[in-house]
């Protein structure tokens, strides 16, 4: 099953449920793949890669918006967002955790041969190609350059 079709019904059933915060996350998703499809002309479906960074995009404005209202004291604001974040990540695939990504990038350091930070950007294009989905790209960043310096 698509993700679209799978957010249409989870709709419909918080709208039966009226769980106006369920709702309010999941027609922001809707919203999105469907904004992603018509900026691909005539695309019927987009693939599952095209799915997962258009709610990686979700999530990453989610938590930046809510960094900001935190820091401005908007409470009632952060809470809105923080909990769009949480609805638009159940669909997302498991996050890896940070050992994971180090043991990835250490891997790929080996594979590669990268010596240091001039290989960086070899290092982050096979982190990036084999860690797509499963990890925020700035904490791959953070990881690939601690590694190589």
């Amino acid at each position: 099953m698509s993700l679209e079709l799978k957010i249409n019904q989870d709709i419909k059933a918080a709208m039966i449920a009226k769980d106006a915060v369920r709702l309010r996350g999941l027609r922001a998703v809707k919203a999105a793949i469907l904004l992603a499809k018509t900026e691909k002309a005539g695309v019927e479906e987009l693939t599952e890669d095209a799915e997962i960074k258009v709610l990686q995009k979700l999530v990453k404005q989610r938590k930046e918006s809510g960094e900001i209202y935190k820091a401005q004291g908007r409470e009632d604001l952060f809470q809105t967002e923080f909990e769009e974040q949480q609805v638009i990540e159940e669909y997302l695939p498991k996050q890896l955790s940070r050992e994971e990504i180090e043991l990835v990038v250490k891997n790929i350091i080996a594979e590669t041969g990268a010596a240091g930070m001039k290989d960086m950007g070899k290092v982050m294009g096979a982190a990036n190609a084999q860690l797509a989905g499963k990890a925020d790209g700035k904490t791959i960043s953070e990881i690939v350059k601690s590694s190589l310096a």
